[in-house]
């Protein structure tokens, strides 16, 4: 069995560089799929093989359902992120949240603003045998610094290009 720990506090520690500092890159390929349409029916593999799952278009939105789909990942995604950066608050503050747990609510619906689509987060977290106050310090800090809250509430840096 790997011998699996959490990343070091000094993941926190502020950064003053003047230009963007990558830590980790990644790579996804996503296509189509049967349908010819990712939703649908689209395979994604990560550049390093991790990664290789078939999407499903859920019942609620015309499909068969019985497979992931965006929404769940983004929301895999938010909520492993979230939680990770609380705990690591938590341990560089000395607090013991071993019984914590984040649930993710990811909505996929109509936007009111332009007629198009949007996507909503909503995140509920857990810390039994916590005080309200102390705990809500605690979150509220997490979403200063977690990578995830902060492209939720401020956009991401993002470019699309073409290639023929």
């Amino acid at each position: 069995m790997t011998d699996l720990r959490p990343p070091p506090t000094s993941l926190l520690d502020a950064y003053r560089g003047a230009e963007f500092q990558a830590l980790y890159v990644t790579t996804v390929r996503v296509s189509g799929g049967e349908a010819r349409h990712a939703r649908a029916s689209g395979c994604i593999r990560s550049d390093d093989g991790a990664l290789d799952i078939v999407l499903r278009l859920p019942e609620e939105m015309g499909g068969d359902g019985g497979g992931t789909n965006p929404e769940q990942l983004f929301a895999a995604g938010y909520g492993a992120c979230f939680h990770g950066a609380l705990n690591l608050l938590a341990a560089r503050h000395g607090i013991a949240i071993d019984d914590c747990a984040v649930h993710v609510t990811v909505a996929f619906g109509r936007d009111p603003v332009d007629g198009r689509h949007t996507i909503t987060a909503d995140l509920v977290v857990k810390l039994p045998g916590h005080d309200r106050t102390s705990a809500e310090r605690l979150v509220r800090e997490t979403e200063r610094i977690c990578p995830y809250a902060k492209m939720a509430r401020e956009g991401i840096a993002s470019t699309v290009r073409v290639e023929t």
